[in-house]
């Protein structure tokens, strides 16, 4: 610290300083970020289990899983352990072969997967057999002269082995039976991939972190995925006029401005949880899961149409996420100079808590302005990890308080004993006082210290440290 708690507050120090211990044990170490990992792609045409064969994998209900073809749609990856070893899972949609209209995209993305991935792990329903589909994908497979996992999938008991060594006649190799469903044989399944993996690059810790996470959010069809699609300069994830076509969320490094950042789309989020049912809901407790593990959230509006209480609503689970905050008017081109005119009106007006979002004008489809969004998110994580030194804070608040002192409660005044800022990403500041200050005093002290010292795009918050009265000897 900077400045002598003991020295200057006397009787004060022992409990200032009580609480500030309090507030370093509290505050979360910065985690290191290592090298590249080998990935293994999850492909099979629809339905045969290979997101649940996933959720498996990795020992949670990521995936979204629902009894009907067609629920995963994108590229979707995920971290995964075995056997101390690390690797990169990736879930794709049903690759039909035959496929037309949004299907035929869904199994373009599944062929890119397996083309980028170092071991493919194909997976077949064995209750079914060999189908003309998978007999195609067989054959795209023994060509791309990629190592090949055969997962004889859906074989719950002994006969149904017997059952699954009709597969042998994709030739691909040994068919392993497995049930995605109940575990059966997962971990000798893992234990195949694992064999055909590559070595994995020395893992290297330091004081670089990876690249920053930016999540994508906003409500459905409002050109999220277009967005992510016109930053990575390449068809990335599906585009489609039907709302609703991304439920996982999709990570995908982009790099803007010489930096690469981890860009996450995410499902529209809809205006009632509680009424959504199957993959929607939990399409939607992914993307709040996404939220948490981003660091600046762009949020998507659709400038040509009004602002809607599912617009508001998403702005507020980002505030309550402390996340910074970038609020992205996409369709810029479609508004003319009347709806910009209400439009900052109804900005002004409906936007009054979070007069500190940084906002930009863009047109995902066309790419206008674009560009201005790399800065917008460079300044609001710099804002984040912004940190204020004890001594300047303290004197600021001096000097304010001596201007506007807080209102009188109780017949007392109370007084701001000390400050500091507890941490970042999101920045907080605690007050020590000697007594309550007004929530609008706060939110005064607040607007003061975002005057004084930045952090646009940044929320902060401040709470107090109120000293206990003391009790007659």
């Amino acid at each position: 610290m900077s400045r002598d708690v003991t020295g200057e507050y006397g009787d004060e120090a022992g409990w200032i300083e009580a609480e500030l211990a309090d507030l370093a044990e509290n505050e979360a170490d910065e985690t290191s970020d290592t090298g590249p990992l080998p990935v293994v792609a999850v492909v099979g045409r629809p339905n045969v289990g290979k997101s649940t064969l996933v959720n498996r994998i990795i020992g949670r209900r990521e995936a979204v899983v629902e009894d009907v073809p067609g629920v995963t749609r994108d590229r979707v990856t995920y971290e995964a352990t075995w056997r101390g070893r690390r690797f990169t899972l990736v879930d794709t949609g049903g690759w039909d072969p035959d496929a037309t209209g949004m299907a035929l995209r869904i199994a373009e993305q599944a062929q890119i997967a397996a083309e980028l991935a170092d071991v493919i792990l194909f997976v077949v329903d064995a209750s079914v057999g060999v189908t003309d589909s998978d007999e195609a994908v067989g054959g795209v497979l023994r060509r791309s002269g990629k190592p090949v996992v055969l997962a004889a999938n859906k074989v719950d008991n002994q006969l149904m082995e017997l059952e699954a060594s009709g597969l042998w006649s994709l030739g691909l190799g040994e068919p392993y039976p497995v049930s995605a469903l109940h575990g059966r044989a997962s971990g000798d399944l893992l234990d195949v991939v694992l064999d055909a993996l590559p070595e994995t690059p020395p893992q290297t810790f330091g004081a670089q972190r990876g690249p920053r996470r930016v999540a994508l959010l906003g409500k459905p069809n409002v050109g999220k995925s277009s967005l992510l699609n016109k930053v990575a300069g390449e068809e990335r994830v599906l585009v489609d006029p039907m709302a609703g076509t991304t439920r996982d969320p999709v990570d995908e490094l982009v790099e803007l401005g010489g930096r690469t950042y981890r860009f996450v789309d995410t499902a529209g989020i809809r205006r009632r949880d509680r009424e959504l049912k199957g993959a929607d809901f939990y399409a939607a407790m992914r993307t709040r899961a996404a939220l948490e593990r981003s660091e600046v959230a762009i949020v998507l509006i659709d400038a040509s149409d009004v602002l809607t209480e599912q617009d508001l609503r998403i702005i507020s689970l980002v505030i309550e996420s402390g996340r910074c905050m970038v609020v992205a008017f996409n369709k810029w081109d479609l508004v003319d100079e009347d709806r910009r005119y209400y439009l900052e009106k109804e900005i002004d007006r409906q936007l009054v808590r979070t007069p500190w979002a940084l906002r930009v004008n863009i047109s995902a489809k066309t790419g206008r302005h674009v560009e201005k969004l790399t800065p917008a998110i460079e300044r609001a994580l710099d804002s984040w990890g912004t940190r204020v030194p004890t001594a300047r804070l303290n004197q600021f608040l001096t000097e304010l308080v001596q201007a506007t002192p807080p209102p009188v409660r109780g017949g007392k005044q109370p007084k701001i004993l000390f400050a500091t800022q507890a941490s970042t990403e999101p920045p907080k500041f605690v007050l020590f006082t000697s007594g309550f200050l007004e929530e609008t005093y706060r939110r005064f002290i607040e607007r003061r210290i975002r005057e004084e010292f930045g952090f646009a795009g940044s929320p902060i918050e401040v709470t107090m440290k109120i000293r206990e009265k003391r009790k007659d000897k």
